[in-house]
């Protein structure tokens, strides 16, 4: 990878955006020029930890200082979830060329809707975290099985989340993705029920990802253009354990989660290996954002299917509000 004297700027220093700037060391030619966060001492400990990479990261609690004084050319966004659309609008209109924003994209159509007009008029890349498009057993079975044909056509995609963090746009924009990345397709309508407690939840009220009890789980279902239909189930209180995904298709059915993958077709089954990459997760899908400012292209996690999950997560709150009923796809951010 060629890298040209690339600027990197990261906005949000603590746990999350320490390991943003993990994706960039050891990259010729790239430089963590600049650290934002509101505390002092975060910033502090975040130069600390990279100072053996890098001896003159310049640290700002304003973003807009930073944007101002540093000619970055790649933004991270590391913050509450609420916060990133000004972040992520004010980075494009700096200039700047790349930005990898954390998930959820957007907590409401407008901030969505404001954050793609501006990277998209900019001609900036954006890149959303969802995480499992950088982890090797996900896009093997993705690109491989599922786009290899090895369970015919997809038919319909049920994710399950549960625990006590089956937060719907925290956690739970990442199994809406995961819908989203093998059905393939664009949401046309969705019809949900929200946790028991959460009948007048019909907008976001969360703390940043912090409390759960800021965010209702739910059940819902999507109906994506090409036929496919999504089942989304999340519950704190359900026993089956963490994240899972159930692919099925015309000739067999995938289950997969982050513990492994299973291919299932009549009375056989296949365990699916993953490929073996050199870095994953959060640094590769950073990693990747760099090569592509320096060279082209686009992530595989873009802002259009960001924009697809902040959709999907809104139309659920609005159908709660409407008796649970059908939810027309997209919104209307005004």
């Amino acid at each position: 990878m060629d890298m040209a004297n690339l600027r990197v700027g990261v906005i949000g220093c603590s746990g999350i955006g320490t390991t943003h700037a993990s994706g960039i060391v050891g990259l010729p030619n790239v430089e963590l020029a600049a650290g934002c966060d509101f505390v002092q001492s975060t910033l502090d400990a975040f130069k600390e930890k990279y100072q053996d990479n890098w001896d003159n990261i310049s640290l700002y609690t304003n973003h807009q200082e930073m944007l101002a004084a540093e000619n970055l050319d790649v933004v991270t966004v590391a913050t509450s979830d609420h916060r990133h659309a000004d972040l992520v609008v004010d980075a494009a209109n700096a200039g700047v060329k790349g930005i990898f924003c954390e998930k959820p994209m957007a907590t409401s159509v407008e901030d969505a809707d404001r954050m793609m007009e501006a990277t998209e008029r900019n001609g900036t890349i954006l890149s959303i975290d969802h995480t499992r498009r950088w982890q090797p057993l996900w896009r093997h079975t993705h690109d491989v099985i599922v786009g290899g044909g090895r369970i015919g056509d997809v038919q319909y995609v049920i994710g399950t989340l549960s625990g006590g963090r089956a937060m719907l746009f925290r956690n739970g924009t990442h199994l809406v993705d995961a819908i989203c990345y093998f059905a393939d397709s664009e949401p046309e309508w969705v019809s949900a029920e929200l946790e028991d407690g959460y009948e007048d939840y019909n907008e976001y009220k969360g703390d940043g990802g912090h409390v759960p009890a800021t965010e209702p789980s739910a059940h819902g279902y999507i109906h994506f253009a090409n036929g496919v239909r999504g089942y989304y189930a999340g519950g704190p209180k359900t026993t089956l354990s963490g994240f899972r995904v159930e692919i099925v298709g015309t000739n067999g059915y995938i289950l997969i989660s982050d513990k492994g993958a299973t291919l299932h077709q009549d009375d056989a089954v296949e365990t699916i290996e993953a490929p073996s990459w050199d870095m994953t997760g959060i640094p590769a899908g950073v990693r990747e954002l760099v090569g592509l400012v320096a060279e082209g292209g686009q992530p595989v996690s873009p802002g259009s299917e960001g924009y697809k999950v902040v959709q999907i997560i809104i139309g659920f709150l609005t159908s709660q509000q409407r008796d649970n009923g059908k939810v027309k796809l997209p919104l209307s951010g005004g």
